[in-house]
């Protein structure tokens, strides 16, 4: 079941278009501002992103820049009041897959999201992710670091995978339990940094650093 963050700030619409995403079959997340926006996002999380432009904090437009040059790709289409010409071209110059204006109806919306998620479906499929000298293999769930080959666990495995997806970017305790272990872990625990341990003995102690009060980085 395809996941998609709504990132919209007016209730009642994030409410209806929540509302009929999930009655064609899809799984769905609201925000209301920038920021959880692009916290949300970066977790890996989801299959397509609504956005809507017109956001307290960081607009959509920032967030949309941050998220690719923070080389995440999902797919993502723009809801917005914003009707011109220049905001249009903006938009999809600085990554939007698709941009739709309000008022709108819902059916078309659906389509769209429909057919983001099938263009992204044909995709060529990564197979094995790659920094510097260090792989993951997702077939086989294996990595190797350097000329060595390295087992993993389950967990380790998703978390190296979701450092491997976003190297070079700083990731929170927050957004790595979400990620790894589900956001209604509790936040409070430790098991971020046991496994962050568990990696540094597997892999090397540089193949992971601590950024002090911010989270975890994968150099790139």
């Amino acid at each position: 079941m395809n996941r998609i963050l709504i990132v919209e700030d007016e209730e009642r619409i994030a409410a209806f278009v929540e509302k009929g995403l999930r009655a064609g079959g899809f799984t769905t997340t609201v925000v209301g501002d920038g920021e959880a926006a692009y916290e949300y996002a970066l977790t890996g999380g989801f299959d397509l992103i609504v956005l809507d432009i017109g956001l307290p904090g960081r607009d959509g437009f920032t967030v949309l820049r941050e998220l690719r040059e923070a080389r995440v790709t999902i797919p993502v289409i723009v809801l917005t009041a914003r009707d011109s010409v220049r905001d249009t071209v903006a938009g999809l110059e600085g990554g939007a897959d698709d941009w739709m204006t309000k008022p709108f109806r819902f059916e078309e919306l659906l389509a769209r999201v429909r057919l983001r998620l099938r263009t992204a479906a044909r995709a060529p499929e990564v197979t094995v992710l790659r920094s510097g000298s260090l792989s993951l293999d997702l077939r086989t769930r294996r990595a190797r670091s350097g000329e060595r080959t390295v087992d993993l666990t389950a967990r380790e495995f998703v978390l190296l995978e979701l450092f491997l997806r976003h190297p070079g970017q700083v990731l929170s305790r927050e957004q790595i339990l979400s990620h790894v272990w589900g956001y209604d872990f509790d936040p409070g625990s430790n098991i971020v940094d046991v496994y962050v341990r568990a990696l540094r003995k597997k892999l090397g102690s540089e193949r992971v650093e601590t950024v002090r009060g911010m989270g975890y980085r994968l150099p790139s």
